[in-house]
């Protein structure tokens, strides 16, 4: 960078580029646009004007949805290289095409109606489909089987409104998803309301044929109810919720905590959700991610996950690769981004899979402070969902049997 270069900051450099600041911090933590300067002190970050154009063609990339590895490519690969992506992409895109209209189309529906006020303590007014959609991504994480029953609470979602956000929580202490949405309107003072798993989602399906749902919250004994112009749709007596303000509902652990408590990753792994989901399912037991931690480098085309071959060295200059063995399957490796050094980490697949299938868009980002610490998941294309997962020694019995989860 030039040093007579005008530095701007993030907000103003946003403005600029067409990217929201958070995306900035993202493709920073991603490798993809670093800052010109990030103060020492403070940690601001201040970019150069000259960082506009690559800034803008990165923008241009994501919202035509190509992954974080795909997009790297065609920032900083060889000509080639980025037309290989590209085509593939495109290809991709025609072919999903149909179904997205479809879905999109099944969402559209028109409102109608004003709900009653009456008795109301709290109201919150989202739309259906991500109402829907939040319950999808935490509802899995809730407990099931013996640990439900030990644990009733943990069989449970935490609905929140608070602070004008609607909060939608679960964990069953290897996991824990949380989804913040922001409602169109906001009354009353915060409510806190413990919903079973199951109901949640029966409501969460009547939810996503509405255009917009308000969620009510009445009197200490009312519980909850979801209302769309003249349907209604109740949560049932006697589920456990809170008083105004109070502590959380049955003893519900204390969410906040757990991520106000969580330490800086020192590794950054950015891969293809779908193409890691797929080469973790089906496994019979605890599963090993390794990064730069002795593997070979092999990358393959499109960033998807295929089986280990011939493992040809040649393939060392297309980038990081991550490594998934263990379970019972031939080794998957998968190109990748990462900052800090090599690792290796094993998770037990019936928590991280619910984990990855939870998340939106191609990418996911995972943020690892140790082996033994939980894992941040989270995606560029969605800050407001937030998931942990804990791993596993590695070692334990090849049916997941003996997984023993590391420490809190």
């Amino acid at each position: 960078m030039d040093d007579t270069e005008q530095l701007l900051t993030i907000g103003v450099f946003a403005r600029r580029v067409g990217l929201a600041p958070s995306a900035l911090r993202f493709y920073d933590d991603c490798g993809l646009l670093r800052p010109a300067r990030v103060d020492p002190v403070t940690g601001y970050r201040r970019y150069g004007a000259g960082q506009t154009p690559r800034a803008v063609k990165l923008r241009h990339l994501r919202a035509a949805g190509l992954p974080l590895v795909d997009a790297a490519v065609v920032l900083d690969g060889p000509e080639d290289a980025a037309r290989d992506v590209l085509r593939a992409h495109l290809e991709r895109t025609r072919r999903t095409a149909d179904e997205a209209r479809a879905v999109v189309e099944g969402l559209l529906r028109e409102a109608s109606g004003t709900p009653e006020d009456r008795g109301i303590r709290a109201r919150a007014r989202i739309g259906g489909a991500e109402l829907a959609s939040a319950v999808r991504q935490v509802a899995p994480a809730a407990a099931t089987g013996a640990a439900r029953e030990e644990f009733p609470v943990l069989g449970c979602v935490l609905l929140e409104l608070v602070d004008g956000e609607v909060r939608w929580v679960a964990t069953d202490r290897y996991r824990l998803a949380v989804r913040v949405l922001r409602p169109d309107g906001f009354e009353g003072g915060p409510r806190r309301v413990l919903i079973p798993a199951d109901t949640a989602r029966s409501l969460a399906e009547g939810a996503v044929r509405q255009v917009t749902v308000d969620i009510e919250c009445a009197g200490e004994a009312a519980g909850v109810r979801l209302r769309s112009g003249a349907d209604c749709r109740e949560v049932p007596e006697g589920t456990g919720q809170g008083r105004s303000g109070g502590a959380d509902p049955g003893g519900f652990p204390d969410y906040r905590l757990m991520l106000e408590g969580l330490e800086t990753g020192r590794h950054r792994v950015i891969v293809d959700r779908v193409g890691l989901r797929d080469a973790v399912t089906g496994r019979a037991g605890p599963v090993s991610l390794a990064v730069g931690a002795g593997q070979g480098d092999v990358a393959d085309a499109g960033g998807s996950a295929v089986p280990d071959a011939a493992g040809d060295q040649g393939d060392r200059a297309a980038g990081p690769v991550l490594e998934v063995t263990g379970g019972g399957r031939e080794p998957v490796r998968m190109r990748v981004v990462r900052t800090g050094p090599g690792l290796r980490i094993a998770f037990d697949p019936a928590v991280l899979v619910p984990a990855l299938e939870a998340g939106v868009g191609p990418d996911v980002l995972l943020e690892i402070a140790a082996p033994d610490r939980p894992v941040l998941v989270r995606s560029a294309d969605q800050g407001s969902f937030t998931t942990l997962a804990m791993p596993v020694r590695e070692g334990a019995g090849a049916d997941g049997s003996g997984a023993e989860h590391t420490g809190g």
